[in-house]
Parts: C-alpha cells; structure tokens; sequence
C-alpha cells in the first residue's frame, strides 16, 4: 500500500515535534532534578546541540518539525493577546513599562544573536584557514 506524500509529510513533521517534545520533557525533567539553578529551556538547548555536535541527532530529524512551529507560533501568543484585552487597567497603568521591557528584551537578544554569530563565523574563518594551511 503507498502512502500518499501529504499524509507521509504530515507524520513526519509530527514526529519531529514528538521528537522535539522529547528533548523539552528530558531537559524539564534534567533541569528540576539535577541542574537546578539551569532554565530547562537553556538544558534542552546545550543537549539539542550537543547531540547534534557529536552526531547522534541529524537536522533533518527536526528541520520540518521546528520549521511548522516557528511558523505556527502566532497561534501560541493568541491567549496572552486575550489576556491584555481583558485587563485594560493594567495597561493603561503599567502600558510603557511594559512596552519599554519588550523592547530591551528584544533589543538584547538580537545584540547577543550578533555577536554569537559574529564570534562563529570567525571561528569558523580562522578553523578553514588552519586546515587550508594543513593541506600540501
């Protein structure tokens, strides 16, 4: 019997977020157990990359898989948007202190998202240079 391709792309992406979910349970169960002073979200990346480093977890495992939910995460921030709706004291009082956290926060991240790959992308410009070195 042949899969159609809709319904085998659909099962891949879901277990791919199954896979995804995995690592996030691991890393909540690691993070409340073990690294207590670590954010789960922060374990679940050191693992991610870690396995990916050593091999064990190919990208193509979770590249459609991440992919959907990075393009569905609109529907993830529907209930705070409720939220705001319902309390408009709250931002009528506290409005600009929040605007201006989203703001820094956001500001913050994209700093330390450049200098990451900044700081990668001149490892991996001194790394080639070394190997063009070793080669006769």
């Amino acid at each position: 019997m042949r899969i159609p391709p809709a319904l085998r792309r659909f099962t891949l992406i879901l277990l791919q977020i199954g896979l995804i979910i995995g690592i996030w349970l691991l890393a909540s169960w690691l993070s409340s157990h073990w690294l207590h002073g670590l954010p789960p979200g922060i374990v679940g990346i050191a693992m991610a990359l870690v396995l990916l480093g050593l091999g064990l977890l190919r990208r193509e495992w979770l590249a459609d898989g991440a992919g959907w939910l990075l393009r569905e995460m609109l529907l993830f921030f529907i209930p705070v948007t409720i939220a705001i709706i319902q309390y408009p004291s709250l931002m009528i009082e506290h409005g600009l202190a929040i605007l201006g956290v989203i703001v820094a926060s956001t500001a913050c991240v994209m700093l330390a998202t450049a200098f990451a790959v900044d700081l990668c992308w001149r490892l991996e410009r001194r790394w080639r240079g070394k190997q063009e070195e070793q080669q006769p």
